[in-house]
């Protein structure tokens, strides 16, 4: 896209992210409309997925699972749209973290903290935990290919203070903070499937064979940093509660 698509798109997404989203919630079936039936996104992974997952369910049950699935995916585009343009009041009410006491007390330890989540519920509002932990948040992230729109995801995401780093910076990241005193918390989301060379253990996760990356415990164990898992329950529509476990 040319610089005149980018700033036609940008002037398009601030006017409609200006929405509350109690309006925007109003696209979503027809988002899920799309997604799940012209043409459908990815519907035979998701189907063969839930069967291996739950092979006591009947396809009538996975099918419920599945529209359910693809409707709360819909919601999701919407809430990442609206990321963007959320106060921050409404952030933390929509956001809430159940006990922030816990990666509080590690990093007022001194402890640096590996916070392991996953692309579950909304992680695109991850980028609201500076205003509730009250340390350096640093998240990992793929740079995209257009630099414009590398920047706007960027500073989407850095709106609150998140420090953004791609992986192969988040060594040096960590180790720069320490050095001024600073300790910090790193996001990893850890569900991802690892390249075929780069695939060293692999375990068996709802009834499936699956890679996983080892880099967030090579890492702890590496700097002695604590571990966190970042369970991300979805409450209501738009409504999400934080809880973190050792």
């Amino acid at each position: 896209m040319g610089a005149a698509g980018y700033y036609i798109f940008l002037a398009f997404f601030k006017t409609v992210t200006i929405l509350p989203l109690s309006i925007l919630y109003i696209f979503s079936y027809p988002l899920f409309v799309v997604l799940y039936y012209l043409p459908g996104y990815r519907r035979k992974i998701t189907r063969t997925n839930l069967i291996n997952s739950f092979p006591e369910k009947s396809l009538k049950e996975i099918r419920s699972i599945e529209r359910r699935f693809y409707m709360h995916l819909a919601e999701l585009f919407i809430e990442g749209i609206k990321a963007s343009n959320i106060k921050a009041s409404e952030f933390r009410r929509r956001y809430r973290v159940v006990n922030p006491e816990l990666p509080e007390r590690l990093l007022s330890e001194g402890r640096d903290i590996i916070a392991v989540t996953a692309h579950f519920n909304n992680w695109e509002w991850l980028i609201s935990m500076p205003l509730h932990i009250n340390h350096r948040m640093i998240a990992i992230y793929k740079p995209l290919k257009s630099k414009r729109f590398d920047r706007f995801m960027h500073d989407t995401r850095a709106r609150f203070g998140t420090v953004l780093t791609p992986m192969s910076g988040i060594v040096r990241e960590i180790i720069t903070n320490r050095g001024k005193g600073v300790h910090t918390m790193s996001v990893f989301l850890s569900d991802q499937s690892p390249p075929r060379r780069d695939i060293k253990h692999r375990t068996t996760f709802l009834n499936q064979d699956t890679p996983v990356y080892l880099g967030a415990e090579k890492m702890a164990v590496k700097f002695n940093m604590a571990v966190l898992f970042m369970n991300v329950q979805k409450i209501k529509r738009g409504h999400y509660e934080i809880i973190f476990e050792e």
